[in-house]
């Protein structure tokens, strides 16, 4: 592993914020800071303003797909982009991209008959930048710091993700009324340019794999390599599943107009109250790492994202509801820590732009994908009862990995 910066702290330095003293990881999670606000504080505003354009959860839930298409067809060479070219690069030219998009959406939301179709095809550009900016943007991560630190940049990393998911719909929900959707997008895709300058500014220079594989070879290295490691197939197919059941992001704006009677800005806390719980999670791993039994830590997380899940679809209070998404979050933020230290550091730096973009690829399914999947459970079969069987099933899903995959449960350390 690279230590980019010749200021890094030396291998004995550790503490709660070790990562923070290797400058390109400060730049790095200064630049992923902006960008994921922009994205989330754009989610709140279109999710907002399809269902007021259409009023239909199946529509909410095709914002979901619009995105995910993408990623799904571009997955044999966001991986291949990722292990072969620069990956600072492929990073800033993704946030630049998604600027842009932040303007195209600016534009269609200001027009005089608003087009539903218009914004999709847009999110397909979110959905194409995204696929490529992922792989790379995990990919890069190892090489910000020294492989003693890791666990604490993963845990910073996802804890500044989820800080982010945090102000990004709130801020969103706050600034919709006053500013509209356009000017909105605007803001959306001035926080995209300072995420493309900081990422600029990194010093590091990953290695690249030097396989004289042809294109389709490497592709198909990443998915072996996968499908071969257990502890990795296993942990991020129990993401897929838990998440594609258990998500219940797309509907939030109908839980917040129809069943919370709460405004733009009440979504806004909705969307944020996962991250929250996320965040506080977060920084109690940086602090106290999971030194031990991370397999059973991991599923134990995930039940309790389905009994969350579950919770929120049966509450009719908003601070019950509030509370049940907090829970979710502080969940998630487990099992996202230890699944993505479990990936990185047991994947070689030369395969880990493929194994990332099989990941996302995973990761996509669950989330984007997940939201596609509400939409439609909703739109058969109400709202609440699609929250209600899709957080059971993910309980159900746990149960079953534990008999799948006894040897996840097994792990005990995430780095060996």
């Amino acid at each position: 592993m690279t230590l980019p910066d010749p200021a890094a702290p030396a291998p004995s330095t550790d503490g709660a914020v070790a990562a923070f003293h290797y400058r390109d990881f400060r730049l790095f999670q200064a630049a992923r800071l902006l960008g994921v606000v922009a994205f989330q504080m754009q989610g709140v505003a279109v999710g907002w303003r399809v269902y007021e354009i259409t009023g239909s959860a199946l529509d909410l839930g095709l914002v979901g797909l619009a995105q995910f298409l993408p990623m799904l067809a571009l997955i044999p060479a966001t991986g291949y982009a990722a292990d072969r070219f620069d990956r600072r690069i492929i990073a800033a030219l993704c946030h630049g991209m998604l600027g842009v998009a932040s303007l195209a959406l600016s534009l269609a939301a200001g027009a005089p008959t608003p087009s539903v179709l218009t914004i999709y095809a847009i999110l397909a550009l979110v959905g194409a930048a995204r696929a490529f900016s992922g792989p790379a943007s995990q990919a890069l991560l190892p090489n910000l710091v020294s492989t003693r630190h890791f666990s604490n940049a993963v845990a910073w990393n996802a804890g500044i993700f989820h800080v982010a998911v945090v102000l990004g719909p709130a801020l969103g929900g706050l600034l919709y009324g006053p500013l509209g959707a356009p000017r909105l997008f605007a803001v959306c895709a001035v926080a995209e340019l300072g995420s493309l300058l900081l990422l600029l500014r990194l010093s590091a220079r990953p290695g690249h794999a030097k396989s004289g594989a042809p294109f389709s070879g490497d592709v198909i290295a990443g998915l072996r390599f996968v499908w071969q490691n257990r502890l990795i197939l296993g942990s991020i197919s129990l993401d897929l599943f838990a998440v594609l059941l258990g998500g219940a992001v797309a509907l939030l704006p109908v839980f917040a107009r129809d069943i919370l009677h709460t405004g733009p800005s009440g979504l806004g806390l909705l969307r944020s109250a996962p991250a929250l719980g996320a965040t506080v999670v977060a920084i109690v791993l940086a602090r106290r790492p999971l030194r031990a039994n991370a397999g059973a830590w991991l599923y134990g997380s995930v039940f309790v994202f389905g009994a969350a899940t579950l919770t929120f679809g049966l509450s009719r209070d908003f601070a019950l509801s509030l509370a049940a998404l907090l829970v979710a979050g502080a969940a998630d933020m487990i099992s996202v820590v230890i699944r993505h230290t479990l990936v990185q550091l047991r994947t070689p730096d030369a395969m880990r732009g493929r194994v990332s973009a099989v990941n996302l690829l995973f990761i996509g399914a669950s989330n984007e994908l997940g939201e596609f999947e509400s939409g439609v459970t909703a739109a058969w079969l109400g709202v609440v009862p699609a929250v209600v069987l899709g957080g059971a099933g993910t309980c159900l899903v746990v149960v079953a990995f534990l008999f799948l995959f006894p040897e996840l449960a097994r792990v005990k350390t995430m780095e060996s």
